[in-house]
């Protein structure tokens, strides 16, 4: 058994290159541009939603929390008549991506983390590379890949859109993989 302390290094820099990988892959090789679409009427709409004054947030609509609502007509037909659909807000003014970046690479060292501790359970000092490969690997898939198919499900998101993005992760599953079965025997 390997403790996570002592694999900082695979996790840092699996964290690290799957930063550089997602910014290469967002930023150049341009197969997500198709991930969302342009509204009709772009101008109108964004101008009826400015006087709505919505705060940043994520809706759904038509919306209820409440089951007696929800079985009445007059929400049964606010259903049919649609549109129906989720709605995140972001704050206007220019787009900063500088706290996005920052959440995303902690989320990658989390995922990390997530790979160091399964591996490190399962695969003692020494292992070989492709075990090691596999079980970092496999778990980083799954926190970058898998709990993706939920906003298809559930929230209606392009399934083109989503498998995409579980492709990414199947690239970052195999970056992180690769550099924990690389620095295995550092552990």
């Amino acid at each position: 058994m390997i403790s996570i302390a002592s694999l900082w290094l695979p996790i840092l820099l699996s964290a690290a290159a799957v930063f550089i990988v997602s910014s290469i892959i967002h930023m150049f090789l341009g197969y997500h541009n198709s991930d969302f679409k342009k509204l009709p009427d772009e101008d109108r709409v964004m101008d009826d939603l400015r006087k709505a004054n919505i705060p940043p947030g994520d809706y759904m609509f038509p919306y209820t929390t409440d089951s007696k609502e929800r079985n009445s007509q007059e929400f049964k037909d606010k259903m049919s008549r649609g549109p129906m659909g989720v709605l995140s807000v972001f704050p206007g003014g220019s787009a900063n991506m500088g706290s996005s970046l920052a959440q995303w690479f902690v989320y990658c060292v989390i995922v990390g983390i997530f790979a160091a501790y399964v591996a490190g359970r399962a695969l003692p000092a020494g292992a070989d590379y492709l075990a090691v490969f596999r079980f970092a690997g496999v778990t980083a898939f799954v926190g970058y890949g898998l709990a993706l198919m939920q906003n298809s499900i559930w929230y209606k998101k392009s399934w083109t859109a989503t498998l995409k993005s579980i492709f990414d992760g199947l690239i970052y599953a195999l970056v992180t993989g690769g550099i924990f079965g690389w620095l295995w025997v550092a552990a």
